[in-house]
């Protein structure tokens, strides 16, 4: 399981939609208890960002003209732990996926967020 944190548009689709599915698996693991030490300890999760992870993640879904009815259903819960670094995760992003290296290169084109990725993505071509 694995929160990449990055600004939606520019993960692919394997990425977006792996990173939906895996949302509502994290909940389901911490709703079951189970022992999430690892993920923290690799910084592969934030809980205290999932609820609004899952709404961003669903609103590029519907942005690119995918369906979405999974809501992630928080029922007033609030979970804490974890933390994900976001310059890690463009990076390891820029690495192993040239489509997201594609997207990243075009975001950067049109956004403030210019030259942080021209940076990450410079280091991956």
């Amino acid at each position: 399981m694995r929160m990449w944190l990055v600004y939606p548009r520019m993960l692919c689709r394997h990425h977006l939609l792996g990173e939906h599915v895996e949302c509502h698996m994290i909940l389901g693991a911490v709703r079951k208890n189970k022992n999430l030490q690892g993920f923290f300890d690799n910084g592969l999760i934030q809980l205290d960002m999932l609820e609004r992870r899952h709404d961003d993640l669903a609103w590029e879904m519907k942005n690119r003209g995918y369906r979405h009815s999974s809501p992630l259903d928080l029922s007033g819960d609030y979970f804490i732990g974890g933390y994900v670094d976001r310059q890690k995760s463009l990076r390891d992003l820029a690495e192993r996926c040239s489509e997201c290296r594609k997207r990243m290169n075009r975001v950067s084109q049109r956004t403030s967020l210019r030259q942080e990725l021209q940076t990450v993505i410079q280091d991956h071509i």
